[in-house]
């Protein structure tokens, strides 16, 4: 997601990873390698395990009264060591019932009586054996040892918000977006159990790895765009609408699959009272759909894979009065393009990915709901930000309600390197500066507070542009070749699992060959200013030395632009390594024969909170 109380770490111990420096661990995941389900080498332990579960999801969703009444269908896998007496379920939308704790702000007039159950069975028995708390769900159940299944039935309805549009809900009269709308099994893991946070519209997600099969049935003159491939296109939609959208699947060009000749004659579905959609998903984190009677649809497709020619088609569908929306399709293409042959340099994971015109800037598997904007860069740094979600946290699993900053920091280096690639004049500086303004505030808490800890303007900066930055900063330490390696090394080890903070820092290490510690500690597990300054420029026998002071505890690259007294300029720039030995002060030399008159510090991407002293005449 795309966004314009620090836990304090009692009883935390050290491992000892490295010769030169050690990453505190909390006991929680000091228990992780005493069970050898993750190992300090930044690698699953022989003893990993997760849980996953099969969905048949049957969907009914009547838009004008806005009510959604659906039958789960559920068996769950418990491959823990673990014998399960209870399982715990989400229920995401209760985030909207009336007296539901939470920090987002709701109209009144969107409260309602939230998810209402009307019947739940158990491996085929009645169970009422449910209590309801929140968003979480749970259900006591016969012993589920080892190695078991157990399965579920669960009718149930409630009425989608209008308003407060918070991830999810109306769109407009004829649109909405759909997320969040099943019972679902919490995650249980090797490090928490299981996953007892409530939503309460602030923090994003955490699911585990599963199939899905959806039918969504939907009045006529509806379509439907959802996670997961459609399985009975010419089941709904009408005959042209299926070959364009056939061969937007085969070819490099831009293809109009919904027309504005389509929405006029009313030729899109099927002429149906109703329409059954059906999609089928498989190892993915979670399923939304979306659908609307007067949306464009725009389509192409790529080769993501060169050695499988394995192809991706990219959709955008959107309101025709969204005029921004028209060139969406070429940044979203452009944005898979550059993820899957530049950074992170991956062949893009899914069949496809389908930008829908929303009221939210948020991501989903294969789904993207983006809200129009007023301008092209804009629309470009969005689009890229949240289709870069694909990777992280879809991919790769990540708990992003506790580690927010494991997925949007990632999303955010994404956007800083792929726009400028879409557009060449764009120098997206998205949060640099908070994050130097705030830094070493009360707010600034460590990059590994908790998500649900952050407060005030942490609650950004510590889960976007810190980390992003810190990503970046490393990509420049070890350079592009052997930061794709290390990064590749992580997704190989972690894609389709669950990778936790040490999971990422060890993973980088053995990957790099570096021992990236000394880093990592600074950045993410301790606060303090970003200030670099230039204390003095001094003659020497070659030329010039600029002395540079960092003020603060995190080390930051040093970027110079050198003038000299013939007017031309000279820029020199030097990584993170320089500080890697706990230096406090480090000298740049400046070789020249010119006589130098100014020297000024300072880089888009390098936060530096008091600039006053980044500049310096020479005399």
């Amino acid at each position: 997601m795309k966004s314009i109380k620090i836990l304090s770490f009692l009883l935390m111990a050290s491992v000892c990873v490295s010769a030169q420096t050690e990453l505190p661990i909390a006991p929680v995941f000091q228990n992780t390698y005493k069970k050898e389900t993750r190992s300090a080498n930044g690698k699953p332990g022989k003893n990993y395990w997760q849980n996953a579960a099969k969905y048949n999801l049957k969907v009914d969703f009547n838009p004008a009264s806005r009510l959604l009444k659906g039958t789960v269908e559920v068996v769950y896998t418990n491959n823990s060591p673990d014998t399960l007496q209870e399982i715990w379920f989400k229920l995401y939308p209760n985030l909207y019932k009336k007296g539901v704790s939470r920090k987002s702000k709701i109209a009144e007039s969107d409260q309602g009586e939230g998810v209402a159950i009307n019947k739940l069975l158990a491996n085929g028995k009645a169970n009422n054996s449910f209590h309801i708390d929140g968003t979480n769900m749970t259900v006591a159940v016969p012993a589920v040892l080892p190695g078991k299944t157990i399965s579920f039935l669960i009718d149930y309805h409630y009425t989608l918000n209008k308003g407060s549009h918070i991830r999810t809900g109306q769109v407009d009269d004829g649109s909405h977006f759909i997320a969040y709308f099943f019972p679902r099994i919490a995650v249980y893991d090797d490090v928490d159990g299981w996953n007892k946070y409530p939503y309460t519209g602030a923090e994003e997600f955490y699911n585990d790895f599963d199939q899905f099969n959806a039918e969504i049935t939907v009045p006529g003159g509806y379509g439907v765009w959802a996670t997961g491939d459609l399985k009975n296109a010419s089941e709904v939609f009408q005959k042209d609408v299926v070959s364009r959208m056939a061969a937007a699947e085969k070819n490099d060009a831009v293809v109009d699959v919904i027309t504005d000749q389509d929405l006029t004659n009313k030729t899109v579905t099927l002429p149906k009272a109703f329409n059954t959609f059906k999609f089928e998903a498989k190892n993915v984190t979670d399923f939304a759909f979306a659908l609307s009677d007067h949306y464009l649809w725009k389509s192409t497709s790529l080769v993501v894979d060169p050695k499988t020619k394995r192809r991706t088609r990219v959709d955008a569908v959107f309101n025709p009065k969204h005029k921004d929306y028209y060139e969406v399709i070429d940044f979203a293409r452009k944005t898979v393009d550059a993820m899957s042959y530049q950074f992170p340099k991956w062949p893009f994971p899914y069949s496809h990915e389908t930008i829908f015109d929303g009221l939210d800037q948020m991501e989903y598997p294969m789904m993207v709901n983006d809200n129009p904007v007023d301008n092209r860069e804009d629309a470009i740094t969005l689009t890229d930000h949240e289709i870069f979600h694909t990777m992280f946290p879809f991919y790769m699993g990540i708990n992003e309600t506790k580690y927010g900053w494991m997925d949007e920091g990632w999303a955010t280096i994404g956007e800083w390197l792929i726009s400028p690639m879409i557009d060449s004049s764009i120098v997206d500086e998205y949060g640099v500066q908070p994050t130097a303004s705030s830094s070493g505030s009360n707010d600034d808490t460590p990059i590994m507070t908790l998500t649900p800890d952050l407060k005030g303007s942490g609650s950004f900066t510590n889960s976007y542009p810190k980390p992003g930055l810190a990503y970046l900063f490393v990509k420049d330490y070890l350079g592009d070749e052997l930061f794709t390696k290390a990064l590749h090394h992580y997704i190989n080890t972690w894609n389709g699992k669950h990778p936790m903070p040490y999971d990422f820092f060890f993973s980088m290490n053995e990957g790099s060959g570096k021992n990236l510690n000394w880093f990592w500690k600074s950045w993410f597990f301790e606060g303090g200013v970003l200030d670099l300054a230039i204390k003095a420029v001094n003659k020497t026998a070659e030329g010039y030395q600029v002395m540079i002071e960092n003020k603060g505890t995190k080390a930051l690259p040093i970027d110079l632009e050198l003038t000299y007294a013939d007017g031309s300029k000279e820029k020199r720039h030097a990584s993170i390594g320089v500080w890697e030995k706990g230096d406090k002060q480090v000298n740049v030399d400046v070789k020249t024969t010119k006589r130098l008159v100014k020297v000024v510090m300072g880089n888009p991407h390098t936060p530096d909170k008091v600039k006053s002293d980044n500049s310096f005449s020479v005399n």
